[in-house]
């Protein structure tokens, strides 16, 4: 019984009353220039390795590795990217991996080849 009760209470509704009591959150002007400029890079390089030693690289269309920092922490960043506005976004679908993981990753690659039969 206590739990229709609480649930009938107006106080509840009144103090989650949603966004328009909170402060809209900053604008991230500085990433967004971040990945512009990167963009621009893979725009005019073909994607290979000798064009750009650094990437990023294009597996096909919108599909990209770059490298990526995060937290001080290099990171290969195999990812599907996006167009919004004329400007290439990457999107959700995408991993991340650590060196570590990303030499563990090459390492396998002959095992993964040899159970594919190639």
């Amino acid at each position: 019984m206590p739990k229709n009760k609480k649930t009938s209470s107006s106080s509840d509704s009144d103090s989650d009353s949603g966004p328009e009591d909170r402060n809209a959150p900053p604008a991230k002007k500085s990433k967004a220039g971040k990945e512009k400029g990167a963009n621009e890079s893979s725009s005019s390089s073909g994607g290979t390795a000798t064009d750009n030693p650094k990437g990023p690289w294009t597996i096909e269309k919108l599909r990209q590795v770059r490298i990526n920092e995060f937290k001080g922490r290099k990171m290969v960043d195999i990812r599907e990217f996006y167009e919004k506005n004329g400007e290439i976004l990457p999107g959700k679908k995408g991993i991340s991996l650590h060196i570590h993981q990303w030499k563990k990753l090459l390492e396998l690659a002959p095992e993964v080849n040899k159970a594919l039969g190639e």
